[in-house]
């Protein structure tokens, strides 16, 4: 099963409680390709990078977290883009941009963008965000899209995270028919009652329910200050609940690592619900640690007894 996650590794500053930043880097797709080839997932990241050394150390990175790099272009002269992190005493974080003239928001731009296409349409399995949609711009997406339909019509799918961040979109009409192509064009749909809110207000669901029986659905809400998730999967209809977490230190993260715990079981041939426990399990581990990326031996055990499969 060859899988692919398109999308931006930008550097990431996280503010510490001292005032203090400590780097790191960080992207929702590219934070899902990592926990994917953690848990034993073949998986390529889909971007571009600079020649600088920031994206040096980028590449370095993923290759030793053991994701595929062949479909990373390099382009001259370019750097990534830096975001920094603050959380407030409840562990919520808020996400601070300097980003305007990165390497990857020229994946469908020329040079190169047609031997990236095409490899695309090759995968078994393509994953994009919300955010991913923001990167390229009106012709960069309609590529994307067409390239998308290309991939299904050979007997690939895709799987849509919403991921919505109002600021990547300064036009918020845009905003709604680029979202509501992807959803059109995914078999597999990430839905936060959040980002459907902001998108298609009180229609938010609607939006996404019309897609029913068509793509298999998973809709995230907060009960509480519990999150749970609506499995939508042929005729069934269940809602998942996570287990509480004992600290809650940064939700950075959280619905990517989601996201690679519920595709790696499905991936796998487990069923939707027992898919949903387990990103929720690998969700509720990463938010005990700051930052994205989570130290390899904190990875939980997603297979142990009581994961209901």
């Amino acid at each position: 099963m060859s899988v692919a996650c398109i999308g931006e590794c930008m550097v990431e500053l996280s503010e510490q409680s001292d005032g203090g930043l400590t780097r790191g880097f960080g992207g929702d797709t590219l934070n899902t390709a990592l926990y994917l080839a953690r848990l034993g997932v073949a998986v390529d990241f889909v971007t571009a990078l600079g020649d600088d050394v920031w994206s040096d150390e980028m590449a370095a990175a993923w290759a030793r977290e053991g994701i595929g790099l062949g479909q990373v272009r390099r382009l001259p002269g370019r750097m990534p883009d830096l975001y920094i992190i603050r959380t407030d005493a409840a562990g919520e974080r808020s996400f601070h941009y300097w980003r305007d003239q990165a390497a990857a928001r020229d994946l469908f731009a020329e040079p190169g963008a047609a031997e990236t296409r095409a490899a695309l349409a090759t995968y078994d399995l393509v994953y994009v965000s919300g955010i991913s949609l923001s990167l390229y711009g009106e012709t960069g997406r309609a590529a994307l899209f067409e390239t998308l339909a290309a991939l299904r019509a050979r007997g690939g799918r895709v799987a849509f995270d919403t991921n919505y961040r109002p600021r990547g979109w300064p036009v918020w009409e845009v905003a709604q028919a680029a979202f509501r192509e992807a959803l059109a064009q995914a078999d597999l749909i990430f839905a936060s009652a959040e980002d459907l809110d902001w998108l298609f207000g009180m229609a938010g669901e609607g939006e996404v329910l019309r897609h029913r029986g068509r793509a298999e659905i998973v809709l995230k809400a907060l009960s509480g200050r519990a999150p749970v998730a609506r499995v939508l999967h042929g005729t069934s209809d269940t809602v998942v609940p996570a287990q509480p977490v004992a600290r809650v230190v940064d939700t950075t993260a959280a619905g990517d690592s989601f996201a690679a715990g519920y595709l790696a079981a499905r991936l796998a041939g487990l069923d939707p619900e027992v898919a949903a426990v387990r990103g929720h399990r690998l969700a509720g581990t990463v938010i005990g640690y700051r930052g994205a990326v989570i130290p390899r031996d904190a990875m939980p055990a997603l297979d142990r007894p009581g994961a209901r499969d």
